[in-house]
This record gives C-alpha cells, structure tokens and sequence, in this order.
C-alpha cells in the first residue's frame, strides 16, 4: 500500500512539473520544454566552442564574407534576442554537406553545402530551416524528453565536458551525427522547420521558390544512397517538396529589397 501511494504522489508530482513546462510552439504545436532559454544558451555556446576546437574553420575571407551576409539578412529579420547578444556565425571547411543552428544565437555551416546550395537564396533556405529549429525551440523540446525518460539527469550534468551526457547533449542540439549520438529531429518538428524557415528567409528578401531547388539538388547529391549529413534525418525529398510548393503557394507577394550576397 504504502508502494502504491509513493508511486502515486510521484506520479501526480511529474505530472503537475510536466503541465507546468507545457508551451506552445510557433505553428501551435504543443511542447514541453524543461529547461530555460538561458539554459539552452549556456549549453549551445559551450557545445559551439567544443566543436570550433574540433573542426577546421575556413579562412577563406570570400566565402566568409559570402555566408555572413546570407545569415545577416536571415538574423536581421529575427530582431534582438532574449538570451544572447548578437548571432555568430562560423564557416567550417569541410566537405560536410551540412549547417546548424544552435540556442545562444551559433550557426555552423560547412563548405561543402556551398556545392548543393549553389546560390544566396538556396544557402539562406538552409540557414533559414536551421535557425528555426533554434526559434522554435526544438532542442529544448528533445532535451526535455531526454530528462524525462532519464529522471535524473541534471543540468550540471549536461555542461560538464567529457561527462556521460556530453553526446547526449550535443545529440540534443543537433549536432548528434558527429558525436556519435542520433537523436532525429521528429518529422513534426522537420516540417515546422521548413514552413518557419521558408517565411523567415522570404521575408529577408531571397526567393522562396529556390527552397525547392535547393531540394531537388540534394536529391541529385544523394544519389539514391547516402543522404547528405543534413538530410540523414529529414522527410524525402517529395515530401518537402510537395510541401514547400503548397506553402509558396500561400505566401503573398514579397516586396522586401532583394539581398545581393556574392561568392
């Protein structure tokens, strides 16, 4: 009896604790988001300045000045940011066809995506889904179902460097494939991310129509094997297609100035 009853007050306690993280998403969809945007700051700036010690960062200033104007435009529409300064964004020379967005206002993206994004607009559609899943608190989202299905897991744990969770915690942030650690992104969340980022990068001037182009290139990198690191967890291919075009289809016409980032 006494079992029944300590098992029954933990239940009614997570149960309040998890009603009480309950959020709303962008698009309406229902989160539960366990940690503070000031905790997921912390915790994408530290992964951030891991992973800049790991990987080799380009220093070809063209290309540099190429993708920060793309994420400039992108970020500029988002205005000043609740739990970080300013964003930063690094240039990582590799043949990774891939980028990221990370809480605490990190973007990641790799030389070799500047081979499938072939021009400004089709890079600011892959900026625009990463920094969505950024806005839209998508990492949280995942990381608070982590600690749930691990009860207890603190958020010490999570920042301390070398630790069980630290693939985990890179896992939860998007960078999982990396580290060794998948913890896909649900096709819910992926959706959203592309609606989100379609609206963001339009809005900051670039073609939305491009979104779709940038797709069928990745289709046609793919190969019908491997998928690009960024795609290993995604819809298919005419899936995100067929839904980008019903959304461009919705979209009014955009009179924001067009961007002119050149390689």
């Amino acid at each position: 009896m006494q079992t029944t009853r300590t098992f029954l007050s933990a239940a009614v306690l997570t149960s309040s604790f998890l009603l009480s993280a309950c959020a709303n998403s962008p698009t309406g969809r229902q989160q539960v988001l366990l940690f503070s945007g000031s905790e997921m700051s912390q915790l994408g700036a530290q992964s951030f300045e891991e992973l800049k010690k790991q990987e080799k960062i380009s220093s070809d200033k063209k290309t540099n000045a190429y993708v920060q104007c793309v994420a400039n435009a992108v970020t500029s529409r988002l205005g000043p940011q609740e739990n970080f300064s300013s964003w930063e964004v690094v240039v990582f020379d590799s043949e990774q066809v891939n980028a990221f967005a990370l809480p605490g206002g990190k973007i990641g993206v790799y030389t070799g995506l500047l081979k499938v994004a072939q021009n400004q607009d089709q890079l600011a559609a892959v900026i625009g889904h990463e920094i969505a899943h950024v806005t839209a608190r998508h990492s949280n989202e995942r990381l608070s179902r982590s600690q749930i299905a691990n009860a207890g897991l603190e958020f010490s744990s999570l920042l301390t460097e070398g630790s069980e969770y630290q693939g985990l915690t890179m896992a939860g942030l998007g960078l999982g494939v990396q580290y060794g650690v998948m913890m896909p992104y649900g096709r819910a969340q992926e959706s959203e991310s592309d609606i989100i980022g379609l609206r963001l990068m339009a809005e900051s001037g670039f073609d939305p129509k491009q979104s779709v182009e940038l797709w069928k290139n990745m289709a046609k990198a793919s190969g019908g094997n491997q998928p690009p690191e960024l795609l290993s967890t995604h819809p298919s291919h005419s899936t995100r297609i067929a839904d980008l075009n019903a959304e461009i289809a919705r979209l009014e016409a955009n009179n924001t100035p067009r961007q002119n980032c050149k390689m």
